[in-house]
């Protein structure tokens, strides 16, 4: 008859103990579910939390109730248990009870180098984790003898001004007392709060007996796991430790025997192949009953296998992918876990180049983490330069100041962008990540001379033209010299798992894609249809921004019709091959954006080569540029401004997008391009091109005796469109939420320049985060909350959804899932992450639970 323990906090881990992991924490529970599986696990108690807190305030449990379980003269081990592994925790503590009079009876019966190994390590860690003395003073040499014993013993007692403990009950007390109180010290507390976790977060401890792996016959200790890490294939890997190599088997890591065959030596499978053998199903057995892979760490005693703890395998993004879709099609777990079990981050890792972890940095300076992924090249400091770099087959990296529309085919043409202004939502980051090209923003600490075509980092570093550097989009460094790499890796199991979230996510995903490039992208990753495709950006295309110049020139409107017929075929053509690839999904494109100065050069030599180019005077071109010149161009004369105030570039856009469609509707699947003004604030705007956009669809219609469909709606960027979205969408069959311009306009700040202060006000909490990394759901949101609502108080069915960066985000997609909006448009490479996200989502609204806080991570 099982004996019922005077203090229920203390629990003999037995199959029907009464545990919890919210009680006494990851660890504890995961050996109890060892025992329910009969695995043969040495004798082990568990403290709760709430015994935990109370030995950190000085309230000590009874210490017979804990030492009856184990014997008499046991050696024992305490290993922390807390709710989350990845909270971290004390270091685990060995061979407690380790005495003189035990260290005289094990040299008897395991040797004396092995016994006194055993008992100098104990009395290292008691020194230095229990009395909290110098390390230095408690080395252990390779081959250790009763000399050294004394002189560990007598180095503890001349720190500590008293004799090594000699009494096990008041070694493990202390042990518990000490491990208590460093979960509970300030230091602690604030390093788990940066994980996540709760500022009250409990730890529960588990003692157990040793199986030490010492003696007579075969012994020694191992751990083996029967996934590979970094790729969550199967593959039996670890290490095992024989008694019989003396010392090496006492350190980890060396004089190591390999699990399996294979021609790097004598393995475990080998030496001890009974023993393998019941690994294998124990490992088998883990697999299906705690439903996941496991690592099992065990001793081997004299030829008898024990099982000591099992933990969570650690895994690669690769490997969380892989692991999660086989347990699903093994039967093990449902698909929806597998889908809630991987993080959506780990899918942005697999789109990428990432540095290797272990690879050693030489860091010149961080950025900001503008666009994910990794790229080594050279440097360049001009578009030009980035383009001759990539003809000679030679990879660059791109270093501006900040980029400019004009350095659009250098972007293209560069591995990856660095610049010294801007912020997450400037040109470089907005263009980086729809190419999928890493990027760094904001570098401010870095300056550019130009004249020695240098970068000058902190501390005087230089770096000239030519030297290669690599650029971590992900974290915001800025390396030297080119570090070793992971390369992208999209599998089967990739595609098998967002086909999955696919079945369960009930929001759309849309791409924001500008060329075929970026929609072959987006089809790729199978978004939904284009969300937003920003027309301005093909004019920028070589052997067209000329011809923008030349109409920005003209000295009146039928000039200015004359150059844009010769631009037409070739928005014809971009159209055309944008809904060829989209195969009858929705393309919505909204209509030129930006204030005619970006087609202009800045510099005095471009203004020279644009009058050389025009057969106009330096004078004119001067002239022309001042005139265009305006103090805040971003609220300046752009958008439906310029499409009313220079009505012909959006009646040539228009006969662009629906010739294209009539020839795609003949080659391929039927198209309803959808045609989106910018920037609106008043409903007569929208009424203005409405009626020059259906005139142009009329005459196309008649011209080609083709009838076809179109959708028109409005870029919601500016507050008092959110607040007339009542009027707005009267005639509008969409309003499509631009977060960027949303956020900066809200604000007040300029998404280039926020970066210079972002992060000394999130640092101040004037912030919580950046509201251009982060949407911003109370105040942004409260503009959105209103437009959607507005918006169908005006028109029932009108269609709603958010296509600035933010669109990818959890956030921003769990907001738009609450308020009802039909899709979320994002960067091509962020398509997955959204489709993931979106789908955990909707299976949390389904109330499952969030596996990845409830696997068995210890």
């Amino acid at each position: 008859m099982q004996h019922t323990p005077r203090d229920p906090k203390i629990l003999l881990i037995t199959p029907t103990a009464d545990m919890s992991a919210d009680r006494h924490g990851g660890r504890a529970k995961c050996l109890q579910r060892l025992v329910r599986m009969e695995l043969p696990l040495p004798t082990t108690v568990a403290l709760s939390f709430a015994c935990v807190h109370a030995i950190a305030q000085g309230r000590m449990p009874d210490m017979d109730e804990i030492m009856r379980h184990f014997g008499e003269a046991p050696l024992l081990s305490v290993r922390p248990s807390s709710q989350d592994p990845d909270w971290g925790g004390p270091g685990a503590i060995l061979n407690i009870g380790m005495t003189d009079l035990r260290h005289a009876r094990m040299c008897d019966e395991v040797g004396e180098e092995a016994a006194t190994s055993l008992y100098m390590r104990f009395i290292q860690a008691w020194a230095v984790h229990v009395a909290r003395l110098d390390p230095d003073s408690f080395h252990i040499p390779d081959h250790p003898g009763a000399e050294d014993l004394r002189a560990a013993l007598a180095a503890y007692e001349a720190e500590a001004d008293e004799p090594f403990p000699q009494d096990p009950s008041l070694q493990l007390c202390e042990v518990l007392r000490s491990m208590a109180r460093a979960w509970e010290g300030t230091t602690a507390r604030l390093l788990r709060q940066a994980k996540g976790a709760p500022a009250d977060a409990g730890l529960g401890l588990v003692v157990q007996q040793m199986a030490l792996g010492v003696g007579q016959g075969e012994c020694g200790s191992g751990v083996i796991q029967f996934v590979d890490s970094l790729t969550g294939q199967p593959q039996v890997t670890g290490r095992y430790l024989s008694q019989s190599q003396g010392r090496e088997a006492l350190k980890p890591g060396a004089g190591a025997i390999y699990l399996t065959r294979d021609h790097r030596g004598p393995s475990f499978e080998d030496l001890c192949p009974e023993a393998f053998a019941e690994l294998l199903r124990m490992g088998a057995l883990c697999r299906v009953k705690l439903r996941e892979e496991m690592q099992i760490e065990f001793t081997l005693q004299e030829g008898r296998l024990h099982v000591l703890d099992a933990v969570r395998v650690q895994r690669s993004s690769r490997a969380s992918v892989r692991i999660a879709v086989a347990l699903a099609e093994d039967g093990v777990i449902p698909r929806e876990e597998a889908v809630l079990r991987v993080e959506p981050q780990a899918l942005s890792e697999l789109l990428h180049r990432h540095v290797d972890p272990s690879a050693p940095r030489d860091l010149i300076v961080s950025g900001i983490a503008a666009s994910p992924g990794a790229a080594t090249g050279r440097i360049v400091f001009t578009a030009t330069a980035a383009q001759a770099s990539a003809a000679r087959g030679e990879p660059c990296i791109l270093v501006r100041r900040e980029t400019t529309p004009e350095d659009i085919r250098g972007m293209h043409a560069a591995e990856g962008v660095l610049t010294i202004r801007g912020g997450i939502t400037s040109h470089a980051a907005v263009i980086g990540r729809g190419l999928g090209l890493p990027c760094v923003v904001g570098a401010s600490d870095l300056t550019i001379d130009r004249k020695k075509r240098q970068v000058i980092a902190p501390g005087g570093r230089r770096l000239s033209e030519g030297e290669v550097i690599t650029l971590d989009g992900t974290s915001g460094e800025v390396l030297a010299g080119e570090p070793a790499m992971f390369e992208a890796v999209l599998d089967g199991a990739f595609r098998t798992l967002l086909d999955w979230a696919d079945d369960f996510r009930d929001i759309g995903v849309r791409a924001n894609a500008d060329t075929p490039q970026d929609a072959q992208t987006a089809r790729n990753f199978a978004a939904q249809g284009i969300g937003l495709c920003r027309t301005e950006h093909m004019f920028f295309e070589e052997g067209r921004i000329g011809m923008m110049r030349e109409m920005i020139f003209a000295k009146d409107e039928a000039a200015r019709r004359a150059v844009l017929e010769r631009l037409l075929p070739m928005q014809r053509a971009d159209f055309a091959r944008l809904f060829e690839i989209m195969q009858g999904q929705p393309v919505c494109i909204r209509l030129f954006d930006p204030p005619l100065h970006e087609f202009l050069p800045s510099d005095r030599a471009g203004m020279r080569d644009l009058a050389d180019g025009l057969a106009v005077s330096l004078s004119d071109v001067e002239a022309r540029v001042t005139a265009l010149t305006e103090y805040n161009p971003m609220l300046g004369m752009r958008g439906v401004r310029l499409g009313i105030t220079v009505p012909e570039i959006y009646e040539m856009q228009a006969r662009a997008i629906f010739e294209a469609t009539v020839q795609a509707s003949r080659e391929g699947d039927p198209v309803v391009p959808e045609v989106m003004i910018p920037l609106v604030s008043a409903m007569r705007e929208v009424e203005l091109v409405k009626a020059r956009v259906d005139a142009v669809a009329a005459q196309v219609r008649t011209q080609s005796g083709v009838e076809f469909d179109y959708r028109l709606g409005v870029m919601v960027e500016t507050p008092r469109a959110a607040l007339r979205a009542a009027d707005i969408a009267q005639h509008a069959a969409f309003l499509s939420f631009g977060t960027n311009d949303l956020t900066q306009m809200t604000y007040g700040l300029s998404r280039d320049d926020a970066g210079r202060f972002m992060s000394t006000y999130v640092k101040n909490g004037v912030y919580e985060e950046d509201p251009f990394h982060s949407l911003d759901l109370d105040g942004v949101g409260e503009l959105l909350r209103i437009g959607a609502e507005r918006g169908r108080a005006g028109r029932p069915d009108v269609t709603l959804s958010i296509c600035g960066e933010h669109g990818g985000s959890r956030s921003a997609i769990e907001f738009c899932r609450r308020q009802g909006f039909d899709y979320v448009s994002c960067s091509p490479f962020r398509v997955p992450v959204a489709r993931l996200s979106a789908a955990q989502l909707a299976l949390a609204a389904r109330g499952m639970r969030d596996f990845r806080v409830t696997l068995p991570g210890y």
